[in-house]
């Protein structure tokens, strides 16, 4: 008998009406931050204004994730959804508007961005948990592959989009866009039956206003699915500057896009194909593997001798992305507490920002101070330390799982 297709995940009753509204939310993601970057810098005139937002934007956004989830996870996506968007939106046009009339000067300006970035909706971690509702369990892994491979391919059709707004238009339109995307997603979203108050996070708990139980405290998986994604984030971070100064360094600026195209390609392709697979092995055994050859991967494309050459091992490191981060979502999934998934899901999506983040400021460090290929193999190395310390605990703890065992033989 053959395995169910990615198609029958969408046939299911109410499936890709749910999907589609979130992806269209979603899709705000993938242009509002090169929006929010041009708009400031145009108003302002500075790049280091238009960095300064854009580093309290994205600290908000990551930072309060696991805050923002933990609502939803204790009031429904119905009712906390709207309140979010509709601040986001708001927050955006604003900074439309103000920036547009090169008005509030830098720091109301970074305060603005600041403010909207604490509001973002957490699209991502409420359609993951959706997902465990509406398909059967042998489905979930496909689900989610799928889920990863459509949000990355929003973030690289996002600046796409913005790139060709501001050929004809202002950036602010981005950020106008942008705003428009999530309050429409958003609304789209929760207007479905999967997100009806019996669905989602609350779908199993006792008592959905009740305080929910903590996420990383006492859960293991739960700490190796953070680990594991946050050196997936360290590697897709670094990688990205990397591949801008290897670009500069053999006077190949123009094949940039095409390096990191190709990479995303090479995660949509790992990413369905690995969704196709029924893995016997379960998440925390796959998850260090995975980080472990996207480090080793990084560390070998420093080698490359030409920008073709390092444009073929983007795609082979990408294979690798996609299905590293489904499976940390898997995990948090499948070890979060029934009152605490939407949380659980936005603490992987913190982990692996903030690992991207961190990557690429140390990266740009390096850049400035060592030979490129050592900055590629030192880029490399918390993936590979992260992908060693899983494989230690895991060790050690099937090591006590038998001792334990023979002790009550």
């Amino acid at each position: 008998m053959s395995a169910p297709s990615y198609a029958a995940v969408l046939r299911i009753p109410h499936a890709s009406r749910t999907f589609g509204a979130a992806l269209l939310g979603r899709l705000s993601y993938g242009m509002v931050p090169l929006s929010l970057l041009l708009s400031v810098r145009d108003a302002t005139g500075s790049y280091a204004a238009a960095g300064a937002a854009m580093a309290c934007f994205g600290a908000t956004s990551v930072t309060l994730s696991p805050v923002r989830a933990g609502f939803i996870d204790r009031h429904g996506p119905r009712r906390a959804l709207p309140p979010m968007a509709a601040a986001y939106a708001v927050l955006l046009a604003a900074l439309g508007l103000v920036t547009a009339g090169g008005g509030a000067g830098a720091a109301g300006l970074t305060a603005l961005a600041a403010a909207a970035g604490a509001s973002t909706p957490p699209l991502g971690p409420v359609m993951r948990v959706l997902w465990s509702d509406l398909v059967p369990p042998g489905l979930l892994p496909r689900a989610y592959s799928l889920d990863s491979v459509a949000e990355e391919l929003l973030l690289v059709t996002g600046p796409l989009l913005v790139g060709a707004i501001v050929t004809v238009a202002p950036a602010t339109v981005g950020l106008g866009m942008g705003a428009g995307l999530i309050l429409g997603g958003t609304l789209a979203l929760v207007t479905s039956p999967a997100a009806s108050a019996g669905k989602g996070s609350r779908a199993t708990t006792g008592r959905a206003a009740g305080p929910t139980p903590g996420v990383l405290r006492g859960n293991r998986p739960m700490k190796q699915a953070v680990i594991g994604v946050a050196g997936v984030g360290v590697c897709l971070g670094a990688l990205h500057l990397l591949v801008v100064a290897f670009a500069d360094e053999h006077d190949a600026a123009g094949l940039v896009p095409w390096i990191l195209a190709a990479m995303s390609a090479g995660s949509a392709v790992g990413g369905l194909a690995y969704g196709a697979v029924a893995w016997r092995a379960p998440g925390t055994r796959r998850l260090p593997v995975l980080a472990g050859a996207l480090g080793l991967l990084l560390a070998a494309t420093g080698l490359a001798p030409h920008p073709y050459v390092l444009l073929g091992c983007a795609a082979l490191f990408g294979v690798f992305v996609a299905p590293g981060i489904t499976t940390a979502y898997l995990i948090a999934e499948e070890s979060a507490a029934p009152g605490s998934r939407t949380k659980a899901g936005a603490w992987v999506n913190t982990a692996l920002n903030a690992g991207s983040s961190t990557a690429t400021a140390a990266t740009g460090l390096l850049i400035d101070n060592a030979p490129l290929p050592l900055c590629y193999a030192l880029a490399a190395l918390p993936a590979v330390l992260a992908a060693l310390t899983l494989v230690v605990v895991a060790a050690r703890s099937r090591t006590r799982t038998s001792s334990a065992a023979v002790s009550s033989a």
